[in-house]
């Protein structure tokens, strides 16, 4: 498990009396809440059965919920693991999620006693009690937890106060007696605002902000005063700063005040030092002497200046100097502890085994002489004889820079980035050449001769014209033009002649028809007979006539009286279909298909994905827990 746990993600954690809440509501909501007593006995059994596993995949799913949020302390970094018992009881913790476990088990075993006892249930009424006795041991175990489960509500709440720290870091801490500055030097290098007042134990947890040094972020931990006093005689605000400096790999930062202000002597300090020391083990530890604004070290006494001196005589043991209130030296000591840690950290890496994997996959190349010939570095002469610059000389050349604030500073003077162009002559540095013109880019017709090129191209034109070039070879194409034109036009017409006397060959020979024309021609034939034996005029273009020249006129009521009569004596035939749908159809294979092309139709709106009249659909929209229902009988073993 990653040592970096996000204690926010853990879940709120019910009373006994909500938890149950809860599993009941759920489990009215989720399963059938109808039996009746005429149902078989199999159906009554299996309706009451599932009610009690359903419950028992609440209360487990709960239950397991809540042990897999709440951190494992053995699973954990040591220094989470460690502020947790100082902040909560391990002991208490542990028996906490024990409890809950056991009532988890107790649950099962529950479900499964009464689960077995349903199956042998001989009424509806045995079976319901069976059922109630078991959700109502359930809700006996999980009452019997309250206290446990307020227990780790306070836990998941303090737990979510706690700051995100990440124990593998790079890592500043600061630590030292109350009131020495501590919180105030974490303000001014990191962006927390941590809370700085004149009195003692003011932080009273771990505080944590962020800070970026060398392109890499940082972490800076305020940790509470400590006292010195017995390991065992301290609180719990003070073991907070004793774990932290215990397992965190930091740069240990020890504040002390020289003034005396916090109510310290340096003599309690420095003893404080040596008391906590231990814990400063394989880390690079820095003296950081607060508060020069109002005393140095250089004004102390003999007898305080030999403590001070014995706590930084040491060779790893760095001495620096600052003043929280004038911003002296607040910066240098924050860079000289990143420093002294990102050293320390590469020592170590160093010292590790890792180290000889990386540098078995490193081959430093040494140069190999090729003569005994010195050939000594060159350096030019007016590099070395160059004098160096220097900001105060009021000879000195001036540099972009002195344009820079001469001419109003950033954001008001614009930098002349054409003043370096090397061109024939000057006033062209600042000429507006366009890139692109008409589509075309500039720098592909840069030509020096260009201009003669243009004047040779447009005396040519010139001459051209004058002996009239262009004319003669309009004229001559347009004849060339015309005569091609007319050739074509004849042989088009020529073309169609013979296509339609090729037609009207084939029409008289009876060739070159289709079945169906031959059979409309013979038909037609026939009917020009009978015309001409009855002593009609037998002129199919003159029928045609006559038939086109009626549709204007309106019928009278004497041929209208006719057609319904004729109607109805074609009613009473047998070849006529009687069905009313079938009405002006030929017949029943014509009806057929007519019905096809409507189903076909009727099949378009679906396909379109439109809705119809038999699609499901809740015309009035309602919320949707209204239409939710119940699930019906059957198999819930998968629950």
């Amino acid at each position: 498990m990653a040592s970096y746990y996000n204690f926010k993600k853990v879940q709120v954690v019910p009373n006994g009396t909500e938890f149950i809440d809860i599993v009941l509501s759920k489990i009215n909501r989720k399963t059938p809440t109808v039996i009746h007593p005429n149902y078989q006995i199999t159906r009554i059994r299996s309706f009451y059965m599932r009610k009690v596993k359903f419950a028992q995949d609440c209360f487990d799913e709960k239950l397991g919920q809540i042990l897999s949020d709440f951190p494992k302390l053995d699973e954990i970094h040591p220094f989470y693991a460690d502020l947790m018992n100082v902040l909560y009881d391990k002991d208490h913790y542990k028996l906490a999620l024990a409890q809950i476990n056991t009532a988890k088990h107790l649950i099962d075993n529950v479900a499964k006693d009464y689960a077995r006892l349903l199956k042998f249930g001989d009424s509806l009424f045995r079976c319901k009690q069976l059922k109630k006795a078991a959700l109502g041991r359930m809700a006996t175990i999980m009452k019997r937890q309250k206290d446990s489960l307020a227990y780790l509500e306070q836990v998941r709440q303090h737990l979510a106060r706690l700051p995100s720290i990440d124990p593998n870091t790079r890592t500043l801490i600061v630590c030292g007696y109350p009131n020495v500055g501590k919180s105030s030097f974490m303000n001014k290098v990191t962006r927390a605002d941590v809370e700085v007042q004149p009195y003692a134990f003011t932080t009273k947890s771990l505080f944590v902000g962020h800070m970026d040094y060398k392109y890499l972020r940082w972490q800076v931990i305020d940790t509470p005063g400590i006292l010195d006093h017995p390991l065992e005689q301290r609180n719990t605000i003070e073991m907070q700063s004793v774990t932290a400096l215990a397992h965190l790999r930091a740069c240990v930062m020890f504040f002390i005040d020289v003034s005396e202000q916090c109510g310290y002597s340096i003599k309690e300090q420095v003893g404080l030092y040596n008391s906590i020391k231990p814990l400063f083990a394989n880390k690079p530890v820095m003296v950081v002497v607060n508060k020069i604004d109002i005393k140095k070290p250089e004004d102390l006494d003999p007898e305080q200046q030999e403590l001070l001196n014995s706590i930084t005589n040491d060779e790893e043991v760095t001495l620096a100097l600052t003043s929280c209130y004038t911003d002296e030296g607040v910066m240098d000591v924050r860079n000289l502890a990143c420093d002294k840690l990102l050293a320390s950290r590469v020592e170590q890496k160093l010292k590790g085994t890792k180290i000889q994997s990386v540098i078995n996959k490193l081959h430093l190349a040494q140069p190999v002489a090729r003569d005994d010939k010195e050939r000594p570095a060159f350096i030019p002469p007016a590099a070395l004889n160059k004098i160096k610059y220097d900001p105060k000389d009021p000879n000195r050349p001036k540099l972009a820079k002195d344009i820079e604030e001469e001419n109003g500073g950033a954001g008001v003077y614009n930098v002349d980035l054409k003043h370096n162009y090397m061109l024939a002559k000057d006033e062209w540095k600042y000429d507006v050449i366009p890139e692109i013109m008409d589509g075309k880019n500039i720098a592909d017709f840069i030509d020096p001769d260009i201009e003669a090129k243009l004047e040779a191209l447009e005396l040519e034109e010139e001459r051209l014209i004058a002996e009239g070039f262009y004319n003669e070879d309009d004229e001559m194409e347009d004849e060339e033009v015309e005569a091609i034109n007319e050739a074509a036009a004849k042989l088009k017409d020529k073309k169609s002649i013979l296509v339609q006397q090729h037609r009207l060959k084939k029409t008289k020979n009876g060739k070159g028809l289709t079945y169906k024309d031959k059979a409309r021609s013979s038909r037609l034939d026939d009917f020009e007979q009978v015309l001409e034996s009855k002593g009609k005029e037998a002129s199919l273009h003159n029928l045609r006539d006559k038939s086109q020249a009626r549709v204007g006129k309106k019928r009278s009521r004497s041929e209208v009286s006719v057609s319904k009569d004729r109607s109805k004596s074609l009613a009473g035939r047998d070849d006529v279909p009687r069905d009313r749908s079938v009405m002006g159809l030929r017949n029943v294979k014509q009806k057929i298909e007519a019905d096809k092309l409507k189903n076909n139709y009727q099949k378009l709106p679906n396909l379109m994905a439109k809705r119809g009249e038999s699609d499901r659909a809740i015309q009035t929209k309602m919320p949707k827990h209204l239409f939710a229902g119940k699930r019906k009988m059957g198999s819930a073993n998968h629950r």
